[in-house]
């Protein structure tokens, strides 16, 4: 039940967050180059990338988790072990996830 609730939380948050952030970016590139390079400079500041890696484990866990609700749909998983397996799995593999996309995105900046 947990695990559907954050489902739903993970897709209303990317939904916000990520119209902001694209409304955002695009006023900026629209407003000339001075306002493009502060919202860059945002974009990659601590919090910025705290934002952003927040969003990146928000798109995994909702990734995941739609997976799951696609296999549900289809009449599997229901058992109890499989279904509390996977609600243990998920939020583990979404972390996983987000920790390698963002090793790999540092590591091509050094």
């Amino acid at each position: 039940m947990s695990l559907s609730i954050l489902h739903r939380v993970t897709g209303t948050g990317l939904a916000t967050v990520g119209a902001l952030g694209l409304v955002g970016w695009l006023m900026a590139a629209a407003s000339g180059p001075e306002a493009y390079a502060t919202f860059v400079g945002c974009a990659t500041s601590p919090i910025g990338y705290l934002v952003m890696i927040g969003i990146s484990w928000f798109f995994f866990q909702h990734l995941l988790s739609g997976l799951r609700h696609f296999v549900l749909d289809m009449g599997a998983g229901y058992e109890l072990n499989t279904n509390k397996t996977w609600s243990l799995v998920i939020p583990v593999l979404s972390t996983l996830l987000t920790i390698a996309l963002w090793s790999t995105i540092f590591m091509r900046h050094i």
